[in-house]
């Protein structure tokens, strides 16, 4: 994780503006982060210091149970804002997020404007907006699971976590993700291989026809 200096942020507040989000000057209050792909954004049960506002990238949201295993829960592309619910709340962080490629944010420390943020109400109308339409797309996630084939889902599941073309999520994680056992998964990326879609290399699969993958993805309906 890199705090970008002035020269550097004001390029990203610049190209991705957000001071509509709220009824007073933001400005002085953002922050610039940079990710490294592979890094925490969050660890799970730390203590909330900010905001953040996902402008490029994507991340993984997960969960670490009792018993040592991890649920993937969630993929996150950018835009999108990390970190609202505990605003709310007031609690630690419950879930984890890592980046899948080179990521930055723009982030407000709590520090010096929850209490202005909490009471705006443009900010407020804004995060309503945000979680209606997130609890949308999971409900939509779940309910893609009974209505899409294997196919379908897989290769939007590989388009939304590859990163420069290159796949490599473990099956276990993406079973549970899809709700699918270890043989289908299996059966399918075989398939996807032996069509020329993936080409298998050591630690996870290339893309080789993003177009194909694109194709079967597009035919599920949001």
């Amino acid at each position: 994780m890199r705090k970008l200096a002035h020269d550097e942020a004001i390029h990203y507040i610049n190209t991705y503006p957000i001071s509509h989000f709220f009824s007073f000057d933001i400005s002085s209050f953002i922050q610039v982060y940079e990710f490294e792909k592979g890094e925490y954004i969050f660890h799970e049960q730390s203590y909330p210091e900010a905001l953040f506002y996902m402008v490029e990238g994507k991340a993984k949201l997960y969960i670490t149970h009792k018993n040592g295993k991890i649920s993937l829960i969630e993929f996150l592309t950018s835009p999108t804002i990390m970190g609202e619910i505990e605003l709310l709340n007031e609690a630690r962080y419950s879930k984890g997020i890592q980046t899948v490629t080179k990521t930055i944010c723009l982030v407000i420390p709590f520090r010096d404007v929850k209490d202005k943020l909490l009471a705006d109400p443009v900010f407020l109308k804004m995060l309503c907006l945000f979680l209606s339409s997130k609890t949308t797309n999971m409900t939509a996630k779940y309910t893609q699971n009974q209505a899409y084939p294997l196919e379908n889902r897989l290769a939007s599941f590989i388009l939304l976590s590859s990163d420069h073309d290159f796949y490599k999520e473990k099956h276990t994680e993406v079973c549970e993700y899809l709700g699918v056992s270890y043989r289908h998964l299996l059966f399918v990326l075989a398939q996807f291989t032996e069509a020329g879609y993936l080409t298998k290399q050591n630690r996870g699969y290339l893309l080789s026809n993003r177009a194909q993958l694109e194709q079967l993805a597009s035919e599920i309906q949001y």
